[in-house]
């Protein structure tokens, strides 16, 4: 009978005494201790539950990192690279609107068992997640007050809310390319969430409808709306699956944070990014 095992190769290092490792590098040693149920007696599903969100966190800080490249690349008038960088954070999205399947195995009687040990604590509390909105453009100045313990996170988001956010950069880019975008949008105080700007929408019309001219010379442009209404669609797509879990989990309990849990998840699917984008598909072909 032949054995199930395979050889190692010759040349495979197994001495790490004085070498890097793959250990090392990742300091798993520390990554791994990471992981700190505080159930009494520790209940099984608590390990889940804390892996999602710390999971999550990573996620979010590559999105981050991804989503700052982008809106760089956008000031320096890069456009080619900015696509590059969202490209990469819808896929990023894709992991992390996947990652609430795995959440949703925990039901609501093994949920409850532990719950109370999380006192306050609660995802509202994320400051990544928070400063993904604000670069996104969804600023809030009122959810500073919620780290206001935090110094580092509460700089983070403060820093954000006076920058202007992606699409803020996307429409001076075009702007600095010869796109009519008006003064008023250009000029506008960053540190207010983005709202639908009606003069805003023919310039999407003259865009979309001129994309696909023999000559078309705003093919870029055009392939950039969409990157956005897809990094959007995720967005939403990520709320709603966060909803329907927490909606599956605990009902329509309060959040351990005080939010109104499921009321106050579903009013955040009406908040938008990139209104204009979507206005702009009713105005295509109608005249």
């Amino acid at each position: 009978m032949t054995e199930n095992t395979r050889d190692i190769d010759e040349g495979v290092v197994t001495d790490f005494s004085t070498r890097m490792s793959y250990g090392s590098y990742l300091a798993l040693d520390e990554l791994l201790q990471l992981q700190r149920p505080i159930s009494e007696p520790e209940h099984h599903d608590e390990l889940l539950f804390i892996i999602q969100h710390q999971t999550s966190e990573l996620w979010m800080k590559l999105l981050l990192h991804e989503a700052r490249s982008a809106r760089q690349c956008l000031i320096d008038d890069d456009l080619g690279g900015a696509l590059k960088r969202i490209a990469r954070i819808k896929h990023i999205q894709e992991a992390l609107i996947q990652q609430w399947s795995v959440l949703a195995t925990l039901t609501p009687t093994e949920y409850a068992e532990f719950r109370g040990f999380l006192a306050n604590s609660s995802g509202f509390q994320s400051h990544q997640y928070r400063a993904i909105e604000f670069i996104l453009g969804n600023k809030h100045a009122g959810m500073l007050a919620v780290f206001e313990s935090d110094p580092a996170a509460h700089a983070v988001l403060d820093e954000l809310l006076h920058e202007p956010s992606l699409y803020d950069e996307f429409l001076r880019h075009l702007s600095r390319h010869g796109i009519a975008i008006p003064a008023s949008v250009l000029e506008r105080d960053v540190t207010k969430a983005h709202v639908f700007t009606p003069e805003l929408v023919p310039v999407f019309v003259e865009i979309y409808e001129g994309a696909h001219d023999a000559d078309a010379s705003n093919w870029r442009v055009y392939e950039a709306c969409e990157e956005l209404v897809d990094l959007e669609d995720n967005f939403q797509l990520w709320r709603f699956r966060h909803l329907r879990t927490v909606r599956r989990t605990i009902g329509f309990k309060r959040g351990t944070g005080g939010s109104a849990g499921v009321d106050f998840l579903q009013r955040a699917l009406d908040l938008t990014f990139f209104p204009e984008l979507y206005a702009v598909r009713t105005e295509i072909g109608q005249s």
